[in-house]
C-alpha cells in the first residue's frame, strides 16, 4: 500500500503531502487546484514501477517513468509540468508499507529524462489502474488507434493502459473468490454485463437473454461495467491500487452511494483506492463510512489560496466550497418553506 508521497512544484501545487495513507483516501479542490494533476503523479510513479523488468521491458525505471509522465500528461516536455517561477523544480517522494521509496525529480527545462534520486522499492506483482471520468468502452476502437497504434496526443496514457488492461481474457467460472461480492453488486447495479464481441474488438451489454450495443448503452453502466470487467478478468488483485478520477461521472446519487459500499468491500480485500471528486453526495457517503466503521480516510483539500492541508473524514465534514453551497442552497430551501 502507498503509505506517504511528497510533491513540490508539480503544475498548480507547489506543495502537498500526503502522510499515514490508508485503503480509502480522497482528495477534493476546487477546477484547477491540481486533484487530476496529483493522482496521474501518483500513477504514473506507481505504474512505472509495476511495469518495469516485466517481460521483456528492456528500460530501467527512469526511462519507463519519464515515458509514463510524458504520455500521461501529454505536454511538450516534462519541464512544462513544473510550477512557474524562477528556478523552480519539481521533486517528488513516495513510500509504500514495507519502508521501501522513491524519490525523483526534474528541472523547467528537462525535455523527458527523469532523475532518479533514490529507489529501493520493492517489485510489486500487482496492478495499478486510472479510472477516468470518461468511460472507453464505446471510444476502444479510436483509442487502441490514437495512442498505440498512431502514437499520436490525444488520450492519454490513463485512457491507453486502461484499454489494455480491460482486454484480458475473462477465465470461464467465478471470480477471484476475495471479489465474488463485489462483482455481484456492480452486476446487480444494472442488471446485466458488459461483454467482449467475438472478435474483441468491441464489448456488449448483455442483459438477460437481450443484447445491446455499446454504443447505446448508458454511460452509467459502461463505467460501472469498466471495474467489473477488471476484477472478472483478474487485472487487478488485492495490493493493486485504483485511481479514480470523479466517480460521480454520469451515476445518479443512489449508484454514487452503492459504488462507495463496493469500494469499502474491496478496500477490505486489500485493494487502495485514491479518488478525487466534486460529489457531495461522495464525500458524504464515505464520511458515513468513516464514522459507522470507525476507520480512517484521509481528505487531502487546498485553501484558498490552494495550500494543501490533511483531514480525516473520521473527524467529520470538511468546511468546503462543495459543503458550504450544499448548505447554503438547504437553508435557502428552508426560507422559501417559511414564506
Amino acid at each position: 500500500m502507498l503509505s506517504h508521497f511528497d510533491f513540490n512544484n508539480l503544475g498548480p501545487i507547489e506543495k502537498i503531502q500526503g502522510k499515514n495513507l490508508q485503503n480509502i483516501n480522497l482528495i477534493i479542490g476546487a477546477n484547477s487546484s491540481g486533484k487530476t494533476f496529483l493522482l496521474k503523479a501518483l500513477y504514473a510513479a506507481i505504474r512505472a514501477h509495476e511495469e518495469t523488468g516485466r517481460g521483456d521491458e528492456p528500460r530501467d525505471f527512469s526511462d519507463v517513468l519519464g515515458q509514463k509522465l510524458y504520455w500521461t500528461y501529454q505536454t511538450e516536455k516534462l519541464g512544462d509540468l513544473v510550477t512557474r517561477g524562477a528556478q523552480k523544480r519539481f521533486s517528488g517522494s513516495l513510500s509504500l508499507d514495507d519502508n521501501s521509496a522513491l524519490a525523483f525529480g526534474f528541472g523547467q527545462d528537462t525535455t523527458l529524462k527523469v532523475a532518479v534520486h533514490h529507489n529501493n522499492l520493492q517489485k510489486r506483482e500487482a496492478n495499478s489502474i486510472f479510472l477516468p471520468p470518461k468511460e472507453v468502452l464505446g471510444l476502444n476502437k479510436v483509442i487502441v488507434k490514437t495512442t498505440i497504434q498512431d502514437k499520436t496526443f490525444g488520450f492519454d496514457a490513463t485512457y491507453s493502459d486502461l484499454v489494455i488492461a480491460l482486454q484480458g481474457a475473462i477465465p470461464r467460472g467465478r471470480p477471484m473468490e476475495s471479489f465474488t461480492k463485489s462483482t455481484n453488486m456492480l452486476e446487480k447495479m444494472f442488471q446485466g454485463t458488459v461483454e467482449p464481441t467475438q472478435d474483441g474488438d468491441g464489448w456488449i451489454y448483455k442483459k438477460g437473454n437481450s443484447r445491446f450495443s455499446i454504443n447505446i448503452t448508458a454511460e452509467g453502466v459502461k463505467k460501472i461495467s469498466i471495474l467489473t470487467t477488471l476484477l472478472r478478468n483478474k487485472y487487478l488483485s488485492p495490493s493493486s491500487i485504483i485511481f479514480i478520477d470523479e466517480p460521480e461521472s454520469a451515476l445518479h446519487p443512489t449508484a454514487i452511494t452503492q459504488l462507495m459500499d463496493i469500494i469499502l468491500i474491496l478496500a477490505k480485500q486489500g485493494i487502495q483506492f485514491f479518488i478525487a471528486t466534486h460529489s457531495y453526495f461522495v464525500i458524504k457517503k464515505l464520511h458515513l463510512i468513516a464514522r459507522q466503521e470507525g476507520i480512517q480516510i484521509p481528505l487531502l483539500s487546498p485553501d484558498e489560496n490552494n495550500d494543501w492541508a490533511q483531514q480525516s473524514l473520521e473527524d467529520g465534514m470538511p468546511a468546503t466550497p462543495i459543503i458550504e453551497e450544499s448548505v447554503r442552497l438547504f437553508q435557502e430551501e428552508l426560507e422559501l418553506l417559511r414564506k
